[in-house]
């Protein structure tokens, strides 16, 4: 239903049946990264995704995360990706590098190939920052994934 007389809007659509998810978890940081993806799995399935439609892939780090992101964009395979990942600053420039870096090629696989990724790498300045939002960005993430797939798809049918 349109705020505007005329006007096609497309409606929030959260229902995840029939879509296929896949998801790339980083292994640094194990403890706060297994977080992130039992609140993810946790809602994807909530929200209709079947169990066998989700597929994990696990990375060394998170600049490993954009490339298992392309090949698993690239096999057509998912109706929406979710990058799972946590970068705590340490005492060296390595955390800027990663957490733009990895930001930045997860952001530009989604546009090259045009398949929405749920961004959860988790930038954080410790591990009490992080710990603090696993449930939350968790859940987020598996919404926006089966937003967009529902968007991207009600374009495409409109389109027909």
């Amino acid at each position: 239903m349109s705020r505007f007389k005329n006007i096609h809007e497309y409606e929030r659509d959260l229902d995840g049946g029939g879509l296929s998810i896949g998801i790339v978890m980083s292994r640094f940081n194990p403890d706060v990264v297994e977080g992130l993806l039992a609140a993810c799995v946790a809602e994807l399935t909530r929200l209709g995704v079947s169990a066998n439609a989700i597929e994990i892939a696990t990375v060394p780090g998170a600049l490993e995360i954009p490339l298992a992101l392309q090949n698993m964009a690239q096999s057509d395979r998912f109706d929406a990706l979710i990058a799972l990942g946590a970068v705590i600053r340490g005492e060296t420039y390595h955390f800027e590098v990663v957490s733009n870096d990895s930001c930045r090629g997860v952001q530009e696989v989604q546009l090259d190939i045009g398949i929405p990724i749920a961004n959860g790498i988790l930038t954080c300045e410790n591990d009490e920052q992080a710990h603090a939002r696993t449930r939350q960005k968790g859940g987020d993430c598996a919404q926006v994934a089966v937003e967009m797939a529902n968007l991207l798809r009600a374009v495409g049918d409109r389109a027909q």
